[in-house]
């Protein structure tokens, strides 16, 4: 069937955000598995025979029988429109109409990084273009630049076909508008030298509306980019650093992280036209906690793009494509609590991409996925609040440089042991899927505050080869997620808005490039009765990237109660204890040594009535220091303490670390008997629900241990405990507002238990 869409969506670029529509009530589980007709492996799409339909049923009926309760299939931009305005969606339609007989739902990816070869012919000015001047002629991908107006109307236009098809469908369940979002997708532009995109007109002219908004008259700009520009038009985005300022590196990186968020919009706005009321979504490719604004391809913000639409989310791919690459269970935990995190105004968020079985890259080969790895993953995901599971892909990819990888099941249609097991756990959340959907995560205490700003010092000129912001934010993640005390990553955005009142304790690590507004806020909140630490040279930047006077700057030396007074690098850095109480040294005897890395800050005191030297350098100068401001409490380490946590554990470290969540009065949920256990790592996880909790232990270790866990209730009486994979139910009475339960767990097993 042919369909024919007259009028051109003509959108403009806007970078300022309007309040999304009211967000669709989330009362299903998806839980699918990647599947298109047959094994053509996305975003490609099978040519359909006489005898396709009845392969496709019994696909079809294969994962509907193994437990999943939908399918995630796809539509491919240059497959599906290869004449301007001709439409072919015969798969689609086959799928669902497959899908509904079998009582299945379907979830649709769009894929517009692949474009009608019409595309590039009918709009030659609407390349990608590099850094370099080379224009990148599409091969299918990598499409044409979407700041072209043409090329965006025809993207946008395909969006609203499709839609317009799929609501027909009662079965049709909901969208994923991008699959891991960048600038460019699937090509590699080699001959260029770090390439980075786009420089094309279009782009730079939608920049320099950006910049105009921002700045408002050239003299402005010219003031901070120290140029002497006569026009606008004249305005490009910077192509190399200088020794000058790089405050046009800054906005140019700031231009495309809101650019790519925009571009996310209009992809909503375009649905939103034929489709009121089904779930909009979008995933990364990972998520942006491990990105850094120097990929040229384009860096996202996870926190930008899920503010654009219902749930954002990431793929995941612990065993991606070689052995010496493989995720170690922090990285997950991360990976998944970051997105979460990111979504913590939603709700909820989407395992866009889940791996289904080993990967492959070229003559990479990654080790075998296995059930119990499954297992651990889904359920991990479920308990952090995943509101679907997608697993890529059903059948292994067929073609391209993955071929052979990533299938649940073989490539000739037989089912696995994995596939059984993933199953089996999809039908397990489906038959839960109420009290998983209003389930919600008992509210973390401890914020981590993401900053990207803070990567951006120096500019082009960044001299660090390993991602110091990224290491910083680690050592405090992965200390508090052994320790089972629950943890937010929040954007240095909720400094800004003044978004705090739900934390008692925030730590800003790495904070080297501030804003005022953030620095505003966090005073605002300590004087407010919060508890800050901060690591070293707080401020150092403004977001302009120029130095402040004194350091901690923009004021934030009144709360930290002191100043910078020297600084030198240091591979690992020593503190040592001095002999004074504190909360946070408590549990250290004088003389006990701390370790940061990178930088020795050296401190003077400034608010000798509220202020205090805990520790110092080997040269005597102090380098950690407590201070009241108002009705709250601060720490500041001169150091970057979590950074070097990360590298390499320290027992006093910890002890420290530890001893935070006490000086800030931290209220646990649960405690258990293996908090802190690196060797037996127990991950333990709680959900409140309208009549109790939902109580999750996940051992991902390889051998079988017992954990003792005791969970803070409402009131003392006799709970009803139900394990929901065994489907066992006991009692337990509670004391003192206090349920205490043991369980043992083999290797890679779960327990989740409903109290009520």
């Amino acid at each position: 069937m042919k369909t024919y869409l007259a009028g051109v969506i003509l959108l403009g670029v806007s970078l300022a955000f309007s309040q999304l529509p009211l967000r669709p009530e989330s009362t299903f589980f998806p839980v699918s598995t990647w599947y298109s007709g047959g094994p053509a492996r996305a975003p490609m799409l099978s040519t359909i025979t006489p005898a396709s339909r009845e392969a496709w049923r019994k696909d079809l009926a294969q994962i509907k029988s193994l437990g999943f309760n939908t399918v995630r299939t796809w539509v491919e931009w240059a497959h599906c429109e290869p004449r301007q305005g001709e439409y072919h969606f015969e798969n689609l339609q086959l799928l669902c109409e497959l899908a509904r007989e079998l009582d299945l739902r379907v979830i649709i990816q769009l894929y517009v990084d692949s474009a009608p070869d019409w595309v590039a012919k009918q709009f030659p000015d609407g390349l990608f273009e590099a850094q370099s001047g080379d224009k990148v002629v599409p091969q299918a991908a990598p499409g044409c630049c979407t700041d072209h107006a043409g090329v965006r109307a025809a993207v946008l236009n395909f969006y609203t076909a499709t839609a317009r098809v799929a609501n027909q469908y009662p079965n049709f369940h909901g969208w994923d508008l991008w699959s891991e979002p960048h600038i460019i997708n699937w090509a590699y532009v080699n001959w260029v030298p770090n390439a980075s995109f786009c420089y094309c007109p279009h782009t730079m002219s939608a920049f320099q509306q950006w910049l105009q908004k921002k700045y408002a008259t050239l003299d402005a700009l010219n003031q901070a980019w120290y140029r002497n520009f006569g026009d606008w038009r004249e305005v490009t985005a910077p192509r190399f650093g200088t020794i000058l300022s790089y405050t046009d590196f800054i906005d140019w990186k700031n231009f495309i992280y809101e650019k790519l968020a925009n571009d996310l919009r209009l992809r909503y706005d375009a649905i939103r036209l034929a489709d009121k009321t089904h779930v909009i979504t979008s995933h990364a490719a990972v998520p942006s906690i491990f990105y850094s604004p120097y990929v040229g391809l384009g860096a996202t913000d996870d926190f930008l793009m899920a503010e654009q639409i219902d749930y954002y989310g990431t793929s995941l791919y612990p065993k991606h494509s070689h052995p010496s690459t493989h995720w170690e269970t922090w990285k997950f935990q991360v990976a998944v609590d970051f997105s979460r995190s990111a979504n913590r105004k939603n709700g909820g968020f989407y395992v866009g991409e889940l791996q289904a079985g080993k990967g492959t890259y070229g003559l990479n080969i990654g080790n075998p996925i296995t059930p119990e790895d499954h297992r651990i993953w889904m359920w991990s995901a479920v308990a952090k609040g995943a509101k679907a599971i997608n697993i890529y892909a059903y059948y292994p990819m067929s073609s391209g440089y993955e071929s052979g990888g990533y299938g649940l099941i073989n490539l000739d249609g037989t089912t696995t042991e994995r596939a059984i097991a993933a199953g089996k756990t999809a039908r397990i959340i489906t038959e839960n899927m109420d009290l998983l959907l209003h389930s919600k995560a008992v509210a973390a205490q401890i914020a981590i505050v993401y900053n990207p700003l803070a990567q951006m010092v120096g500019g082009e000129q960044r001299t660090v080869t390993t991602d110091m912001h990224l290491q910083s934010l680690l050592g405090y993640y992965r200390f508090f997620t052994e320790q089972n005390i629950p943890v937010d990553f929040i954007h240095r955005r909720d400094l800004e808005n003044d978004d705090l009142s739900a934390f008692r304790l925030v730590i800003v690590p790495y904070p080297l490039m501030f804003t005022q507004k953030a620095a505003d806020g966090l005073k605002k909140y300590v004087a407010a009765g919060g508890f800050v630490v901060s690591e070293a040279r707080m401020a150092w930047n403004d977001e302009r990237g120029f130095a402040t006077p004194i350091i901690p700057g923009m004021g934030l030396e009144q709360i930290f109660g002191g100043k910078e007074t020297s600084v030198q690098m240091g591979e690992r850095v020593p503190m040592i204890i001095k002999t004074i109480s504190h909360p946070v040294i408590d549990d250290l005897a004088p003389g006990d040594t701390l370790y940061g890395a990178n930088f020795a800050e050296s401190l003077e005191l400034t608010a000798a009535q509220t202020g205090k030297v805990l520790a110092h350098f080997s040269d005597g100068t102090p380098c950690l220091i407590s201070n009241r401001y108002g009705k709250g409490e601060t720490l500041f380490i001169g150091t970057f303490l979590g950074m070097a946590n990360h590298q390499k554990a320290n027992a006093n470290n910890e002890k420290l670390l530890l001893a935070l969540s006490k000086w800030a009065g931290i209220q646990r949920p649960y405690t258990s008997d293996l908090d802190g256990v690196k060797e037996t790592p127990v991950e333990i996880r709680m959900r409140s629900t309208e009549k109790g909790y939902l109580l999750f232990l996940i051992n991902h270790g390889e051998t079988k241990t017992s954990v003792s866990v005791d969970v803070q209730v409402s009131e003392s009486k006799t709970y009803k405990i139900l394990d929901i994979l065994e489907q066992q139910r006991r009692e337990h009475e509670a004391g003192n507002n206090r349920l205490s339960l043991t369980a043992a767990l083999t290797s890679k097993e779960v327990k989740v238990f409903y109290i009520y």
